[in-house]
C-alpha cells in the first residue's frame, strides 16, 4: 500500500466525519499516513479556532499518523519549491510547499482536497460524489 502524506484539508475532513473525510478514513487509518509537522501546527490552530478541542485533534494526528519534521536541507528544498510552485499557483502557501516536500522526501502520496493541489502529480484529491 502507498504511503500518503495527510494535510490539513483532509484531516479537518477526516476529523469532522464528512463525506470527504469518510473517502479519506481507509488511508487515514490504514497504516501509512505521515503528517508534516506544519500540519500538526495548522489543524490544532483551525480546530482550536473553531472553539473545539484541539486535544482531540492532536491526538488523532499522531495516533494515527508518523509525524515528519525536515532538517535544515529540508527547509532549503521547501523554500525553493514554495518559490517554484507559487510562480504558477499563486494561492500556494508555505504550508503547502511543506506538505508536498514531504510527500517527496518519503515517496508517498498527498491526500487532500485542497484546490492548491489541483494538477500537482503527487496529489490524490479528495472529491464529493457527483449527485
Amino acid at each position: 500500500m502507498s504511503k500518503y502524506v495527510i494535510d490539513s484539508w483532509a484531516w479537518m475532513e477526516y476529523l469532522d466525519g464528512s463525506e470527504l473525510g469518510n473517502k479519506a478514513k481507509p488511508i487515514i487509518e490504514g497504516g501509512n499516513a505521515l503528517t508534516s509537522m506544519v500540519t500538526v501546527a495548522e489543524v490544532v490552530s483551525k480546530v482550536n479556532r473553531m472553539g473545539k478541542d484541539p486535544s482531540i485533534a492532536f491526538d488523532s494526528i499522531i495516533s494515527l499518523s508518523k509525524i515528519i519534521a525536515g532538517d535544515e536541507n529540508f527547509a532549503k528544498n521547501v523554500g525553493l519549491l514554495h518559490s517554484s510552485v507559487k510562480k504558477r499557483k499563486p494561492n500556494f502557501s508555505l504550508g503547502d510547499a511543506f506538505v508536498l516536500q514531504t510527500a517527496r522526501s518519503s515517496n508517498a502520496r498527498v491526500l487532500t482536497g485542497d484546490p492548491d493541489f489541483e494538477g500537482i502529480k503527487e496529489a490524490d484529491m479528495l472529491k464529493r460524489n457527483k449527485r
